[in-house]
């Protein structure tokens, strides 16, 4: 059986801003975000003006399809600072917005809730990407 591994895509942009956040909260010592140092290390960098329409960059808004009978959501993925859970925006630093960052249209996202359990969803579709309507600053 093949096995069929995604890579993770990060605009330099996005690259750029999240290793300065990470070095800046290790700095000052005010959090830990197991997982982001992977996803840098990992992920492949284009420039922004190449990236493909259906990856999830920052302050894309997702569908997602819950594999546990959740439904679907939209959600737009964003900085800590605009965060806001409860109106579907959710931190790149948290569990489920850092398994949505870099994947593509059809990506499985796995994640650890709040609490303990495992959690699944689909990235049915992209709804906005800053990038792929002409916006390569944000």
């Amino acid at each position: 059986m093949e096995v069929q591994v995604r890579e993770r895509v990060l605009t330099e942009l996005d690259h750029l801003r999240l290793a300065s956040l990470i070095a800046q909260a290790t700095k000052a010592r005010s959090a830990r975000f197991p997982g982001i140092d992977a996803v840098l290390d990992e992920a492949v960098v284009v420039p922004s003006r190449r990236v493909d329409p259906d990856i999830v960059t920052m302050y894309s808004q997702v569908l997602l399809r819950f594999d546990d009978g959740g439904g679907e959501r939209k959600l737009t993925l964003c900085y800590p600072q605009d965060a806001e859970p409860r109106s579907g925006f959710i931190s790149v630093l948290s569990p489920i917005g850092l398994g949505l960052l870099g994947q593509r249209i059809g990506a499985s996202v796995r994640w650890e809730s709040p609490d303990g359990s495992e959690r699944t969803a689909e990235v049915r579709s992209i709804l906005f990407q800053p990038e792929a309507s002409g916006d390569y600053t944000t």
